[in-house]
């Protein structure tokens, strides 16, 4: 018998209304029968969105009542159209985890992540049936760790709950453990990475939580924990990022130099404020209207902004070694620059809905890459504070936009004997030493990688004789409302870390992992 055929029927009572509940082929719905035995209203869902069915009324709240009769039963399931809900229209979707790993950083956000698991999201695995083994991590880099050396036999996911940084020690624990596995070097720029079976989980616990944001459409516990109990499959990009012939950080979200660096430096010497640093910090670097000198080279696939026109933007074939490989042409940019982004996906939050670039994709293989240039200050608040509206932030006369397959960054010649000649201020020493405790040394990554482990992320102390990372030294971010000497070389911000490397070289891995989640529903469907 066909399962088209197959009609399971029933009435049932909801209060003083009478409905007819059926089961025909995937759908399980249910009909408002009137007094005159009139169908009315009928509403069907997916039998690939149900989580679970109880016999008895089950009310699932901090306190998980269960009443067992012969008459009721509870069918909780993922309804379309509400805040945050996904298009389930999506064929083809991957049986359902049965067995999850879960990580909780108990620190991030507002410290509410083992309040946040224990009361919203483990009752609902128990209810669809799914068992999870809980590690409540107590260092930076211990899910990661784990997610490396451990046996990860029988999980069909690895969950976070946390913010954008747990994310991300996830997300390089299981791209390392898989090039382990594949026997891929990750230090190779040119070499095609082995995508990711074990699927990543999101539940938001953070202060920002921009790649559950960008890949949900809404940060909500309980919608992440519905995504990842019906299994469903989000391919995203990453990107990485090298230092010559050594892997610096995978990165998803955003990596920027200039005011973002900038910003991110600043509030290392403030972290006594608390989240209130970075708005601190934005303020007084803002103030100081820095612009740094760069020589961008980027595969670009397709110029979406093409503001410049003028001689400074140079196109060339002989530029890397992925031009054999890929679509598109490589174009150099000089110039000096506000900012300079590179993001895989939208990378929007609650505070910037539209994101760092709207239109960005999750899984096409490529990034955007922004470049603003030197501007004035009202021109650059401008760009800031239309990411906070709807106003288009590219529309302005001073940004320039191309969707890329590689970038690589270098300073212009010159640069590079002019820092050497800079002496450091007492403030450059304080945050230098701080700095140094939680950046890698180069030479160490490359000699841990012959014993099998992924570098990609760890934290140490930096080269001192490395010349590249000597320009990195250089602090002082308060110059111009302190009077301090202005700075000609910025940072890196790779998702919230620092790089230790001014000059580094970034490759988008197309559709290289995979999340539960579903994109964001397109607004415009009815």
């Amino acid at each position: 018998m066909e399962i088209d055929s197959v009609r399971v029927e029933s009435s049932l009572w909801i209060g003083n209304k009478r409905y007819r509940a059926f089961l025909s082929g995937w759908y399980f719905s249910w009909t408002e029968i009137d007094k005159r035995n009139r169908e009315k209203k009928t509403i069907s869902v997916p039998v690939s969105e149900v989580i679970g069915v109880k016999e008895g009324r089950v009310e699932i709240q901090p306190q998980k009542k269960v009443e067992d009769t012969d008459l009721d039963f509870t069918c909780k399931f993922l309804k379309p159209g509400c805040p945050g809900s996904m298009d389930h229209s999506t064929p083809n979707r991957p049986s359902r985890p049965h067995q999850l790993l879960v990580f909780i950083n108990p620190f991030g956000g507002k410290k509410r992540g083992k309040q946040i698991f224990h009361s919203l999201v483990a009752p609902l695995f128990e209810l669809a049936g799914i068992s999870s083994h809980v590690v409540v991590t107590e260092r930076a880099n211990q899910a990661r760790d784990y997610i490396l050396k451990k046996d990860l036999t029988g999980f069909d996911g690895v969950i976070c709950v946390g913010g954008d940084g747990m994310f991300s020690e996830l997300l390089h624990g299981v791209i390392g453990r898989t090039q382990q596995e594949a026997g891929v070097s990750e230090h190779d720029p040119t070499v095609m990475l082995q995508p990711c079976d074990l699927h990543i989980g999101i539940i938001p616990a953070g202060s920002t939580d921009c790649v559950c944001f960008t890949t949900m459409g809404i940060n909500d516990p309980v919608t992440s924990t519905l995504h990842i109990i019906i299994g469903d499959s989000q391919l995203l990009d990453v990107c990485s990022v090298h230092y010559q012939s050594t892997l610096v950080r995978y990165s998803v979200s955003m990596v920027g130099y200039g005011f973002y660096g900038d910003v991110l430096a600043e509030s290392e010497r403030h972290r006594w404020m608390g989240p209130l640093r970075y708005d601190y910090s934005g303020c007084m670097v803002y103030l100081c209207n820095r612009s740094y000198p760069g020589l961008v080279f980027a595969f670009s696939k397709e110029r979406l902004f093409p503001h410049f026109e003028s001689s400074s933007s140079l196109y060339s074939a002989n530029v890397s070694q992925y031009s054999s490989e890929l679509e598109g042409e490589w174009v150099t940019i000089e110039g000096r620059f506000k900012c300079i982004s590179l993001t895989c996906i939208s990378s929007s939050c609650p505070r910037s809905p539209k994101g760092l670039s709207p239109s960005a994709h999750l899984a096409d293989g490529t990034a955007d890459l922004i470049l603003v240039r030197e501007t004035n200050s009202l021109g650059f608040l401008t760009y800031l504070h239309r990411h906070t509206n709807i106003q288009d932030q590219f529309d302005l006369p001073f940004v320039e936009v191309h969707r890329v397959k590689a970038v690589r960054f270098s300073l212009p010649p010159g640069e590079e004997e002019e820092e050497e000649e800079e002496e450091y201020e007492e403030g450059d020493r304080e945050i230098q030493a701080s700095t140094e405790s939680v950046l890698e040394d180069p030479e160490k990554l490359c000699c841990s990688n012959t014993a099998g482990h992924s570098q990609q992320h760890h934290t140490g102390r930096k080269e001192r004789g490395n010349v590249t990372t000597s320009r990195v030294k250089r602090r002082g971010f308060v110059c111009g409302p302190c009077g301090t000497k202005p700075r000609s070389v910025s940072v890196w911000n790779c998702d919230g870390e620092i790089l230790p490397h001014t000059e580094i070289s970034c490759r988008v891995h197309g559709q290289l992992v995979r999340l539960f989640a579903r994109g964001i529903e397109d607004s415009t469907m009815p």
